[in-house]
């Protein structure tokens, strides 16, 4: 009558004085995190972890089967085998995401612009993934062949597995689809973390990448989620697929008095000084006569990135049309029409009705008809 008190106040202890341990070795550990980076990392992550692992352990060493009735044994063995199996799967699984965050935080200290550094830590950030799902699906085969009734069902399940399997294929065959679309992305390179996309006609940057759906952040902030199916599936842009630079474009109507040289030599005027500018290419061409009447400029410009290039853009069309207005307003758009009352041509205001109609009446040296 007094061994099983005894028992579970050794029990009691052992649980106690494995946490105990675990702490003192975590604060030995985080003194070291300040030399090691991986050391922070592994305390980071594998703090619950490790209480979880020496609590089921030091219960397993310190148990007597007398300490329970003997219609509970069983079950209490079964749970311990199941906590003991979940605590060691999410201790080598914390463990694995703390090796690789050293290497995922020394990549995204490299320059956002490197192709490389993005392609590893997208892959190492999916593969991670992978090997987590893949190990939780053994460890949860594992657990439930602790159970009798799961063994003795195990030669029925490996003789029908061929039936399973084709059912359990048909029934996963999107998550199955996308899991391959993902691993396929990453290591074609045609899809990495911080690429510049244009995808449904929203244009943003790949946030995240998994087995099953792919996150993009839209410049207004708002994120769009995709099955990775749809990138392997339906087209889109990747702006940034060999390199972040970019040429961006400006499109001018206006009317045919612009003095083009002139406009050519302020926009350079403009960007060789302008912060945003690459250095590397610019021109101002006229590309177009309109049937409306107007000429079509368009001027080329060179940034970095996607981002500079569109507040390039946007710079170098606001100060043009100030330009336009303050140095040569005849040469703003005007639409000009044939007037079958007056027979003449005349310029056109607003709405496009002629700016003068007496103009016309008095060249034909009558009145203006009734």
């Amino acid at each position: 009558m007094i061994v099983a008190p005894v028992n579970w106040l050794i029990l009691i202890a052992s649980v106690l004085g494995a946490v105990v341990c675990v702490e003192l070795v975590r604060r030995l550990l985080l003194r070291a995190a300040r030399t090691w980076d991986f050391v922070g990392h592994l305390v980071r992550r594998c703090t619950w972890p490790a209480f979880a692992v020496a609590s089921v352990v030091a219960f397993n060493t310190a148990f007597v089967p007398s300490m329970v009735g003997s219609a509970a044994l069983p079950i209490v063995e079964r749970l311990t085998g199941v906590l003991t199996i979940a605590a060691f799967t999410w201790l080598l699984i914390q463990a694995a995401y703390a090796v690789t965050d050293v290497v995922l935080d020394r990549l995204e200290q490299v320059e956002e612009n490197n192709r490389r550094a993005r392609r590893a830590r997208t892959q190492i950030a999916l593969v991670r993934r992978a090997a987590a799902a893949v190990i939780i699906v053994i460890s949860f085969g594992a657990a439930l062949f602790t159970f009798p009734e799961v063994r003795a069902l195990g030669a029925g399940l490996l003789a029908s597995a061929g039936i399973a399997g084709a059912i359990v294929g048909i029934a996963a065959q999107s998550t199955i689809g996308n899991m391959l679309a993902g691993l396929q992305l990453v290591f074609s390179d045609a899809l990495r973390l911080d690429d510049v996309v244009v995808v449904n006609g929203e244009w943003g940057r790949i946030e995240e990448l998994t087995l099953t759906y792919v996150v993009v952040r839209s410049w207004d902030e708002r994120r769009l989620v995709f099955p990775v199916s749809y990138f392997t599936q339906n087209p889109f842009e990747n702006w940034t697929r060999h390199g972040s630079r970019v040429i961006g474009h400006v499109y001018f109507r206006v009317d045919w008095s612009v003095p083009v040289p002139e406009l050519r030599e302020e926009l350079h005027r403009f960007i060789k000084d302008h912060p945003l500018w690459d250095q590397k290419d610019w021109t101002l061409q006229v590309t177009d006569i309109l049937p409306n009447g107007l000429v079509e400029l368009r001027a080329l410009m060179s940034a970095a990135d996607s981002a500079s290039v569109w507040d390039l853009k946007a710079d170098a069309r606001e100060h043009l049309v100030a330009y336009l207005k303050a140095h040569h307003p005849h040469a703003l758009p005007r639409f000009r029409v044939e007037s079958s009352s007056y027979g003449a041509f005349a310029d056109s205001g607003p709405g496009g009705w002629p700016k003068d109609p007496r103009s016309a009446r008095d060249q034909r040296g009558g009145q203006h008809p009734a």
